[in-house]
């Protein structure tokens, strides 16, 4: 007979069996305990990541780890951490983890619910975007700009900056030139009492001399009008104006400084100057307001004390307090620092509960205060950045994982850009000017600092760090780094892949009369 007809007469195979040997060479005879747990800890809209409590092995076995998605095997794993992924949107799963040995598997774990993220769209990201107090003079931008850029349309929230913190008190009125030695200083002209022609108005309609309410605080009113979905924030402080802050938080003061924040900003009522003002003359400019203290317990312009830390969370907790008594729905944000050195000192994972998103600032990482080039707004860290200490960690990416490993949503964050690039000249061409020693570059205003609009017009080679994902400059023996549109489009995509909030920028000035930097963030969120 020939071995092709012992073949046909065989018995069907048995069902397979997996056997997991011992490396250690003895006998594994403890079955593990149930892991115990189970949690997820992170969910995307496609994928939900899990972990769990480590189970102990006994004598001569190693422990590895079943997880069942509905009943079903997912996966076996050494790790205790896993993520599912594959999955659809805006869906519950139900999840159990089990323990195995050599001697065989415990019981699965109580179950666990878990939900995927729903797919957002960039319509509902947020696009919020700084509007300078002082740009309507050499600047030469008005509220009016945000509308013919085609800017407006792609907004959903402008930060008006700023609103003044002294003597315990939202400050409003004064006409005074800022006094970064004391922090005096104000802008009632701008803000409230300036008569804006015809030609300069946002609706075509100049001021008359007997409104209550002129200036760019009209103007935000009127472009309010023509989008109605816009809303616009008051943002207190900024690096000059935060000096205030401190004595504000304290116990004794905060409660009655809140108040005078929301009667100025939120209930309009402003101190009459050059017959505007009056009660009620704001109101329905503001729809929140966004804290800018530079910085809560570390150093800004000036150094804060370690009591800050609690004070500014409870700061936070009596705007949303007093705001909710007000109306419901009224808005709390704040600018926070990027750096790890200013958010450790601060206790995010209390004081988030009480906003409505934090607006992260990830630029200005390094500048010409350093006194050689680096990226300034880099979205990931570089083996090859000579930075030491906390400055290695001055990055985008470790900045919002700074807030994210503290407790704060994703969908809370959002990514900051700046309009505007830093400049060393003197620089050297070696490595392409990055890493060289350098000195404040000559610019419009500022050494060191050029907005998008002046640079996007200079010649020279223009680099990208491939792996901090950072652009740059260099023109002549001048680095400018900056963002150019193609790298704003790149870093919403990170927004996107990382389900963050959204993004917001600082400040409409330096963007191109086209609003190109405003479109690539747009853009890019779609």
């Amino acid at each position: 007979m020939r071995a092709r007809d012992n073949a046909t007469n065989a018995s069907a195979q048995t069902a397979a069996i997996s056997v997991t040997t011992n490396p250690t060479g003895g006998t594994c005879t403890t079955v593990p305990s149930v892991p115990a747990g189970l949690n997820s800890p992170a969910q995307s809209s496609n994928s939900i990541s899990l972990a769990w409590g480590s189970v102990a092995a006994g004598a001569n076995c190693t422990v590895k780890y079943r997880v069942y998605r509905g009943g079903a095997q997912q996966t076996e794993t050494s790790s205790t951490s896993f993520t599912n992924s594959g999955l659809n949107a805006d869906t519950n799963y139900s999840f159990t983890v089990s323990a195995v040995s050599e001697a065989g598997a415990s019981a699965q774990s109580a179950a666990i619910t878990a939900r995927t993220r729903p797919v957002i769209v960039g319509g509902d990201k947020k696009v919020i975007g700084y509007f300078a107090q002082w740009g309507i003079y050499g600047r030469n931008y008005l509220v009016k700009n945000i509308d013919t850029s085609n800017s407006a349309a792609k907004l959903t929230h402008i930060n008006y900056a700023f609103g003044n913190v002294r003597n315990n008190r939202c400050e409003v009125g004064l006409i005074q030139p800022s006094d970064p030695n004391t922090g005096v200083g104000g802008d009632a002209f701008a803000d409230y009492t300036k008569s804006f022609a015809a030609g300069q108005s946002v609706d075509g309609v100049g001021d008359t001399w007997d409104q209550k309410l002129r200036g760019n605080w009209n103007q935000l009113k009127k472009l309010k009008a023509k989008y109605p979905n816009l809303k616009v924030m008051i943002s207190l402080g900024g690096w000059t104006w935060s000096r205030g802050f401190a004595s504000a938080a304290r116990p004794e003061n905060r409660q009655a400084f809140v108040a005078s924040c929301i009667d100025a900003y939120i209930r309009g009522n402003l101190p009459v100057t050059d017959g505007a003002g009056g009660a009620g003359a704001a109101l329905g400019v503001f729809d929140g307001i966004d804290l800018d203290w530079e910085y809560p317990a570390a150093c800004g312009l000036t150094c804060g004390t370690p009591e800050e830390s609690a004070n500014f969370t409870a700061l936070l907790a009596e705007f949303r307090r007093q705001l909710d008594l007000v109306r419901p729905g009224l808005l709390l944000s704040i600018a926070a620092g990027a750096g790890v050195d200013k958010v450790r000192v601060t206790d995010p994972a209390t004081y988030h509960q009480y906003l409505d998103y934090i607006n992260v600032m990830t630029y200005d990482f390094h500048g010409t205060w350093d006194p050689q080039t680096n990226h300034h707004s880099a979205l990931y860290g570089s083996p090859a950045d000579p930075s030491t200490g906390d400055q290695r960690s001055y990055n985008t990416h470790d900045a919002l994982q700074a807030f994210r490993t503290r407790g704060v949503p994703a969908a809370k964050l959002n990514l900051g850009i700046g309009f505007y690039g830093r400049g060393w000249t003197n620089v050297s061409s070696t490595n392409n000017g990055l890493y060289q020693s350098g000195t404040a570059a000559p610019a419009t205003y500022e050494a060191g600092n050029e907005d998008y609009k002046v640079i996007k017009t200079k010649s020279g080679s223009h680099f990208t760090d491939a792996t901090a994902r950072a652009h740059w400059l260099l023109s002549g023996n001048t680095f400018w780094s900056y963002d150019d549109p193609a790298l704003i489009f790149e870093k919403m995509q990170y927004v996107k892949s990382q389900s963050l909030g959204g993004a917001f920028f600082w400040e409409f000035s330096g963007d191109d009369a086209e609003g190109s930097l405003a479109k690539a963030i747009k853009d890019g969120l779609q």
